[in-house]
């Protein structure tokens, strides 16, 4: 019994009051008892003696139960200087009403696609706008752009990179590949490392197109049906993987021989290249000749067939029309005329000659 009355004095130094729960502690005409102090202490702690008297001990016990309900209770006042349950509760809500919205609702650009898993699996595929899926961490969405083209670019010139022609020949070529994402979900669960899949595939794609091929060809004119059957080849491989790629086209950078005969072949293809523009400039000029015969072939059935109308008129027009052409290039005139005599050899640009220095004079 001392005991409890011991813990009981302590307590009421602690939380000290001039009223118990039932009203007034004691009479009017006894003295009481001086304050606590900030943190609960009576000035005359330490010297108190311990009280025998039960009903002050049980006073002191309610009022401490009394004041530890007000201070833990939505409407009390709690500790000095410290916030309330009240504050902590609104606090906690704030806190989950954020957590809701920020990992609920997602917002999705037009070329994107929110891919959602739950607890690691995948579950199903947002589309653009505003989705909501569950909270994290039970669902979370990882968002892909699919509308992006990407460049994977191979061929760096290595010995390793030298890739054996249909007709025996080796052959350094350089391309590009350009894809983007089809479908999200397989992209991101069906391969392991995309980026290392697609320059595998693409490589094994080009040697198997190479290698039906002539070395001129890769290097000429046959680039753009050498990348066409590259891309195909490579998604119908990509397809059968499952992984969601899909393969814009493939573009030759380069394609040249080996380092070591790079100069021979250049020289070779110049040649080639002047062989080609003498033959282009032979056919041209036969061409010409061609159109001008056919032109003049034309004119003549024209004349025939005035001939045939007027044979007379035509044939003194055409004798006119040729000594016109003839004696342009003569430097003698010769006249014959009735009463007229005859002056051979003489030469007309000499007559023509003394006016002309005449009027330099």
């Amino acid at each position: 019994m001392s005991i409890l009355t011991g813990w009981a004095d302590r307590a009421r130094g602690l939380f000290a009051d001039t009223k118990g729960p039932w009203g007034p502690k004691g009479s009017g005409d006894e003295p009481e008892e001086p304050a606590p102090g900030p943190w609960g202490d009576s000035p005359k702690r330490g010297k108190r003696a311990p009280s025998s008297d039960p009903g002050s001990s049980m006073s002191s016990l309610d009022d401490f139960l009394r004041k530890s309900r007000a201070r833990f209770s939505t409407g009390g006042g709690g500790l000095p200087g410290r916030p309330n349950a009240s504050m902590f509760l609104w606090v906690a809500i704030g806190l989950v009403a954020l957590w809701l919205i920020f990992t609920s609702f997602h917002s999705i650009a037009p070329g994107q696609r929110g891919v959602v898993t739950r607890v690691g699996r995948y579950v199903y595929t947002l589309g653009p706008g505003v989705g909501m899926t569950l909270p994290s961490p039970m669902e979370s969405v990882r968002k892909i752009d699919v509308e992006n083209i990407r460049n994977t670019d191979l061929g760096s010139g290595n010995s390793n990179d030298l890739m054996l022609t249909g007709d025996q020949n080796l052959i350094d070529i350089a391309y590009s590949v350009r894809w983007n994402i089809r479908t999200p979900e397989l992209y991101l669960f069906q391969l392991a490392q995309p980026d290392e899949t697609i320059s595998e595939v693409a490589e094994s794609a080009m040697r198997a197109v190479i290698s039906q091929v002539s070395l001129n060809d890769a290097m000429g004119d046959k680039r753009a049906d050498i990348e066409t059957r590259v891309a195909e080849n490579m998604q119908r491989i990509l397809d059968a993987y499952h992984s969601g790629i899909q393969i814009q086209g493939i573009a030759i950078k380069q394609a040249d021989p080996p380092d070591a005969v790079n100069d021979a072949f250049k020289q070779v293809t110049a040649a080639q290249q002047d062989a080609q523009t003498y033959i282009n400039n032979a056919n041209a000029y036969s061409l010409q000749l061609g159109q001008k015969a056919q032109g003049e072939a034309t004119a003549f059935e024209k004349v025939y067939e005035q001939y045939r109308l007027a044979p007379e008129v035509t044939r003194r027009r055409m004798y006119y029309e040729t000594m016109e052409r003839i004696l342009q290039s003569v430097d003698k005139t010769v006249i014959e005329a009735p009463g007229v005599v005859p002056y051979q050899s003489l030469p007309a640009p000499k007559l023509s000659q003394p006016q002309t220095e005449g009027a330099n004079k």
